[in-house]
């Protein structure tokens, strides 16, 4: 199976630690983290993502923007621990855990 690209945008930075943890830590999933909308898009002109995952801390117009660009599932990530991320996740990209 083909690795699933999660590319990770938020602004606390020991939040985007532990999801990109628990995300990296799920076999053939593989996170990037990064901390601004224009990184965000940056990230996304290099690499093919599945899916980008919202963190907290954005606002309005960067959401917006990410959305905008990305042809792929652009979630919401409300925290609340690894097993709701993983549910999020598989949710978005349609698959069976």
């Amino acid at each position: 199976m083909q690795n699933i690209e999660i590319l990770i945008i938020g602004k606390h930075p020991d939040i985007m630690k532990t999801i990109l943890r628990l995300i990296n830590n799920k076999p053939g999933w593989n996170g990037t983290a990064v901390f601004t909308a224009d990184e965000a898009i940056e990230k996304g002109n290099a690499i093919p993502f599945n899916i980008v995952l919202l963190g907290a801390g954005l606002n309005v117009t960067e959401s917006k923007q990410i959305q905008e660009h990305y042809k792929v599932p652009v979630i919401q990530h409300y925290g609340g621990g690894s097993g709701l991320l993983y549910a999020e996740i598989y949710q978005a990209l349609n698959i069976q855990p």
